[in-house]
């Protein structure tokens, strides 16, 4: 039970990771699936975590897939990362567990494919039709979010249900009537596109959850154009700063100041994406003191009318956002504890970045604090090994503006630790720049590499320095290639006992080594083959 559990979250996870309109990753399923239909994949041993088997290509080759890391799997082709003897495995893996039918797991990641090209011609035959602008709209604020609202519904939400996987070619569509109907001066255009964001924005998440589409369909489907349209509003935050607003602007701003609110509330998914948005608008365009702290009375109220609401969070976090905004830290860092929920957790990375942004330092060091210690449980929540790295390798990059700044090397390196196994790259480089060569060879230990996946300039440069860093992971190795009991493992393991043997002398601990060797064989009597490949390499 517990493999078929890792193998249902790998299939998610490379689900995610496989995109059925890039080329490559097509020509990889396909070419995985041909292997496994085939009955090119022997020897398949299933445990709880890993998978491992023998797969009959052009030569055959050995794969361990690794259902927990899948960084970690190996295959034995030349080809780096994943492969299609991988993607052999995982099929047959998949089978094999009963987890569920190949066949619909590859219908399901295609499934994208189909809905868009049956939806193409329907929907340029629909924009004829509903491309028709009612002419330019002029300024005005209720006339324009009227005009959005209608366009969106027209096109939308005019069905009971939609497949989610047309919803990008409808609102492709949507979005050319929109800009068809943009005002032709500038400034105005601008601040257009920028109303426009807000509503489409709210109407599609509100889509989402009307037609019960979940998270994990939306990842699938149109999270981009969410993306997209949190992009857009960053370029315009930039275009709007830089550029002289006439007067009328403050009206329109504070319109739309007044509907922020809605991105919060108005849905329960796409949380992270809401905020996004909603706490843009606040530092780049409502910048008055006094809106701030009615916006923070606003949500105070709007808690109370949703007190049975299933989820918090967003209300919190847009308290926090303005609290900081209004250089309240003390409240601000107070609330961020007060929160339990390891979702909270990606929220603190923008606020370490806006406060680097202002060189804030003094106010940004208790932000990363409050991070380091709660990261741990946000990995553990997260889950897939893939996405851990990406946050970790993004955060990391965030704290070190800090760290840099105020040589706040014990911090960084406190950040690290946290989020290992996903920091590995960072924290070994930084363990061995500082030379720290024993926390180095722990940490190699830790990770389980095997003494010849160590980068050979890292080795030698090691060897010369601390050769006695090297001795506890060349007798790790060599214990791993005996307990093969395998020819061929044997002359490996031989090779590193040789190694040993040198490093011993060279660190005058000769009889250490006879002490070991001597010990070794005795234990390893009964292992003939393991004694006669010793004899034959002169260590007996």
């Amino acid at each position: 039970m517990e493999a078929t559990q890792q193998i249902l979250s790998l299939a998610d996870e490379l689900g995610e990771l496989l995109h059925p309109n890039t080329v490559e990753d097509a020509k990889l399923v396909q070419k995985g699936l041909m292997l496994y239909r085939q009955g090119l994949v022997t020897q398949l041993h299933i445990s709880d975590e890993t998978a491992t088997a023998t797969v009959q290509d052009v030569t055959p080759v050995k794969v361990l897939l690794d259902f927990t890391f899948l960084g970690m799997s190996e295959c034995s082709c030349p080809t780096e990362g994943l492969c299609r003897h991988q993607m052999a495995v995982f099929f047959s893996a998949y089978a094999r567990s009963g987890a569920g039918s190949v066949g619909d797991w590859v219908t399901g990641w295609r499934e994208p494919i189909r809905e868009q090209k049956a939806a193409a011609g329907w929907g340029m035959k629909t924009a004829k039709d509903l491309i028709k602008a009612n002419g330019v709209l002029q300024p005005d604020y209720s006339r324009w979010v009227h005009s959005f609202e209608v366009s969106f519904d027209t096109l939308l939400a005019s069905k009971k249900y939609t497949s989610p996987f047309v919803i990008p070619e409808l609102f492709g569509i949507y979005e050319r009537r929109i800009h068809a109907s943009a005002p032709v001066e500038q400034e105005w255009r601008l601040l257009y596109e920028l109303v426009a964001i807000v509503v489409s924005f709210r109407k599609l998440a509100v889509l989402a959850e009307q037609f019960d589409h979940k998270e994990d369909v939306v990842k699938r489907a149109y999270l981009h154009l969410f993306h997209n349209m949190m992009d857009d509003a960053e370029e315009l935050a930039h275009k709007i700063g830089v550029q002289t607003t006439p007067f009328a602007f403050d009206e329109f701003i504070e319109k739309l100041k007044d509907d922020a609110i809605e991105l919060l509330t108005a849905s329960h998914g796409l949380e992270y994406e809401r905020i996004f948005l909603y706490r843009l608008l606040w530092v780049h365009f409502f910048k008055k003191k006094p809106w701030r702290e009615e916006e923070l009375e606003r949500i105070r109220v709007r808690g109370k009318e949703l007190q049975d609401w299933e989820n918090p969070v967003p209300l919190a976090v847009a308290t926090i956002h303005l609290n900081l905004l209004l250089q309240h830290d003390e409240l601000a860092l107070k609330l961020m504890a007060q929160i339990k929920d390891d979702l909270f957790t990606p929220y603190l990375v923008y606020w370490i970045d806006y406060l680097s942004q202002l060189k804030a330092w003094r106010r940004a060091g208790p932000v990363i604090e409050i991070f380091v210690h709660r990261v741990k449980g946000y990995l553990e929540h997260l889950g897939a090994y893939h996405s851990c790295s990406v946050f970790s390798r993004n955060a990391l990059r965030s704290i070190m503006k800090y760290c840099a700044e105020n040589d706040r090397l014990d911090l960084y390196e406190r950040a690290l630790l946290a989020m290992l196994p996903y920091s590995f790259a960072d924290y070994e480089y930084l363990l061995f720049e500082r030379r720290q060569y024993d926390r180095w060879g722990e940490l190699q230990a830790l990770a389980g590499f095997d003494y010849y996946d160590l980068p050979k300039d890292r080795v030698k440069l090691v060897e010369k320095e601390r050769p006695e860093v090297l001795l506890a992971m060349l007798h790790q190795t060599a214990q791993r290639e005996i307990d093969q009991k395998n020819r061929a493992s044997y002359r490996l393991a031989v090779r590193h006992l040789k190694k040993l043997r040198t490093l011993y002398k060279k660190l005058k601990r000769v009889d250490d080594w006879q002490y070991f060797i001597d010990t070794l064989l005795e234990r390893t009597k009964r292992l003939r083959a393991f004694h006669e490949e010793c004899s034959r390499s002169k260590l007996i």
